[in-house]
């Protein structure tokens, strides 16, 4: 049971109701006018509480992903509730009725009359609390999950940002950044020997390099040519350490460049299949929310982000503080006034970092969701060029893009605006320090206190101070870059599936086919039920036709059996098992689909039949095409077998993909097949051809068809009508006929349809 607030609590104390005496309870928060107020709505198993607080009613109420914050016309220090208590057995009914974003409570006692009303964001919650009533009033006792279950999408404690992911806990704005980063690091785990080498090879090269400055310096001036020390007048011998020393800074750079360019691919690799496999888990409703150019943008582009952070971020962090440590603790022994003077603009940068990083985060998120918008745009606009020839829309669609395209621009000449701005200020204050050593440098070497060779040797280890110090003013940007596509990329990884599978999901390694669902509720928004209490038994190797208008709910029912989506309420079984208790892939390895839309996925012929099977041979490959039908249309392809179809390949008739559909259920071999409008778009000929395939198909499985031509079902063992939603008629063709009910009715009709066609090709 979810947390009652410490109000609500004190309500019931008052009026001697113990808290644990709730089994449900749901805030309303809108007034019956234009007003918000809250009023809460409990359900215990002998009563319904409606406590309304004597507040009065706010003026205003923020959405915008985040939680209520409201205005009120006057406030006062203390909330007393008034408690209106009807008794279940009194009431008749208790309803939930859909409005514009918001929803009414509606109870029958036996009066009708509007209890509370609510946002819409309530309404998953409100569903739940009036099925749980119906369960009450049946003297049935609520299952514990329909009662323990996080109803409400939670939101931030800390900000109020409603999550944007439900099930998954984590506020993209409070979230804190180092936990993203160490989370990436956890990928690096496969690659930490390669890691190792590339910052090992790297800290040579800059050990080798930063032994260049003190020979260009103090033993070239100040020995060499100055005649003193172990090295005077061995200016050769220096210029061969220093080439050298070049060389082998060279030397090391090239080994870990090489390594560096063979891991750069594999984590590339790796890094897009983790995303892709992430997203193959997730439930079809995850697919239906998102639009195509988004989650490409997420493999491709979010992906690369990382690969950079992998690349030239952990190693090149690494070695670049090593150096700016090494360098810094040279130059302290070297002469520490001079130091501390080329540091002193180092605050100033690293206030101004911290204060542009926050902005530039924010800048890189609003631009990666343009582009995902444009990308969307583009993805739809091509998949539907068809429609938008025939429709001759090439100029909304023109415009379409440029106003996404300019949305896209602004974002990102935000974004460069920032950096353009920041980063060469921070780059001149990072110098300044350059320019103090050659001021104050000089005029100690004019006074004596310094050689000229070692003011040269500062500088060149300035200069080489330069480089680091560039790199990690960059950071911000590689930083914000990689951050937000890492939060992005875990969004996918950490998204629950609305169909999981439980930890001890049961593997079914055969199947007899019998189908038993019993009393199955269902609707893809609360309290929107497309399915109402259906139930049906298909026995093994039965056929079961399903028929009723367009929106009765066909096609949501089949949905259900092989688990696309979970029932609201009641349960399937098959063989016995309920659906939920089995392994997802166990149980689609025994069920096909053949269905009205027809997907040909980019490739030949034989792969797009042995999707079902790829390890099936020629000979069941070729079988399976002949019973289909499919045979004597795929020798005729240019290439036969071997012919490219899907997109930028051989375009087949509609009649020819259903084909090879029914090609690739016959080599799937399932033991239920589904039948959804598998003729539905084809012309009479053709579906007269592909009902002989299906016929053959059918044998010895129990099949579930739906057809809106009846005729495709004349060899039904037993038929259902829908309505609404709703079981209205069942039994044998002959049985129904003589009822003269709703499926005479549909038969009349479709007779009627039949003629009608005959007139008009005649």
């Amino acid at each position: 049971m979810d947390k009652f607030p410490n109000e609500i609590v004190d309500a019931l104390k008052q009026y001697e109701i113990s808290p644990e005496q709730v089994l449900i309870w749901i805030l309303c928060d809108r007034t019956l006018d234009k007003g918000f107020k809250d009023t809460y709505v409990l359900l215990t198993r002998e009563y319904v509480l409606i406590l309304t607080s004597n507040r009065e009613p706010y003026l205003e109420k923020t959405y915008n992903g985040y939680t209520a914050k409201v205005k009120a016309l006057s406030e006062t220090n203390a909330v007393e509730w008034d408690m209106e208590k009807i008794g279940i057995k009194e009431i008749e009914s208790l309803t939930i009725m859909n409005l514009v974003a918001s929803g009414m409570i509606v109870m029958k006692a036996p009066e009708e009359r509007v209890i509370a009303a609510f946002t819409n964001g309530h309404m998953k919650r409100a569903a739940k609390l009036a099925g749980v009533f119906d369960k009450l009033k049946k003297d049935e006792i609520p299952i514990e999950q329909e009662l323990d279950e996080d109803l409400e999408r939670a939101a931030c404690p800390k900000c109020g940002m409603i999550y944007p992911e439900e099930g998954r806990q984590v506020c993209p704005k409070c979230m804190k950044k180092h936990a993203v980063f160490g989370r990436l690091l956890s990928f690096a785990g496969k690659y930490k020997t390669s890691i190792f080498w590339i910052v090992f090879f790297m800290l040579l090269n800059s050990a080798a390099g930063l032994v260049i400055p003190y020979l260009q310096g103090t033993l070239l001036f100040d020995q060499a040519l100055g005649g003193k020390g172990a090295f005077a007048g061995r200016i050769g011998l220096v210029i061969i350490l220093i080439i050298a020393f070049r060389t082998l800074a060279l030397l090391f750079g090239v080994i870990y460049g090489i390594i560096n360019a063979k891991m750069s691919v594999n984590i590339a690799f790796d890094l897009k299949a983790s995303v892709f496999h992430a997203m193959q888990r997730l439930s079809l409703s995850f697919f239906e929310k998102k639009q195509t150019g988004q989650l490409m943008t997420r493999i491709n582009n979010d992906a690369t982000e990382l690969q950079y952070f992998f690349i030239d971020g952990i190693s090149y962090f690494v070695v670049n503080a090593m150096n700016i440590i090494g360098i810094i603790t040279i130059l302290l022994i070297m002469d520490w006034q001079l130091t501390l003077l080329c540091l002193l603009p180092l605050p100033l940068v690293f206030f101004l970092v911290r204060r542009a990083f926050p902005k530039l985060w924010r800048l890189s998120i609003r631009r990666h969701k343009r582009v995902s918008l444009m990308n969307a745009i583009i993805s739809d606009t091509i998949r539907g060029t068809r429609v938008v020839k025939a429709f001759g829309k090439e100029k909304v669609e023109n415009d379409r893009f440029q106003r996404v395209s300019g949305d896209f621009s602004h974002a990102e000449q935000s974004f460069n605006k920032m950096g353009a701005t920041m980063f060469p200020i921070l780059n001149i204050l990072t110098q300044a320090g350059g320019i103090m050593i050659w001021a104050f440098g000089g005029w100690k070497v004019m006074q004596g206190d310094l050689t000229f060779g070692k003011v040269m040797t500062f500088i060149n280890y300035m200069l080489l101070l330069y480089g680091p110090i560039q790199f990690m003013n960059n950071i911000m940007n590689w930083w914000s870059y990689c951050m937000t596509a890492a939060q992005r990329i875990f969004e996918i990884h950490d998204a629950v599936p609305d169909v999981a599978d439980k930890p001890d999901a049961m593997q079914l390694t055969d199947m007899r086919g019998e189908i038993q669902i019993t009393n199955v509720t269902f609707g893809y928004e609360p309290n929107k039920a497309i399915l109402k209490g259906v139930s049906l038994h298909a026995k093994p190797g039965q056929m079961i036709g399903v028929v009723g208008h367009s929106g009765a709910g066909k096609s949501t029912l089949v949905n259900l059996i092989p688990r696309l989506y979970d029932v609201n309420e009641g349960n399937i079984q098959i063989d016995g098992f309920n659906i939920k208790d089995l392994a997802t892939a166990s149980l689609r390895k025994h069920i096909g689909i053949v269905s009205q839309d027809v997907y040909v996925m980019s490739g030949s012929i034989a792969e797009n039949i042995a999707y079902a099977d790829p390890d099936c041979t020629l000979a069941d490959l070729i079988h399976a095409a002949k019973v289909a039908g499919a045979h004597d249309f795929i020798e005729k392809l240019p290439d036969g077998y071997d012919t490219i179809v899907g997109t930028g390949g051989h375009n087949l008739s509609g009649g020819e993909k259903q084909r090879l559909s029914i090609a690739r259920a016959i080599l799937h071999n399932p033991k239920i097949l589904i039948l959804d409008e598998a003729t539905a778009s084809l012309d009479t000929k053709t579906e007269l051809q592909i009902q002989e395939a299906l016929d053959t198909l059918v044998r010895g499985r129990t099949t579930i068809a739906i057809a809106h031509r009846l005729s495709t079902l004349r060899n039904a063992d037993y038929l259902v009508v829908l309505e609404h939603g709703t079981i209205v008629e069942e039994g044998t063709h002959e049985q129904l006929m003589m009822k003269e009910g709703a499926y005479h009715s549909l038969v009349r009709k479709h007779d009627e349809a039949l003629k009608m066609n005959e007139v008009i090709m005649v």
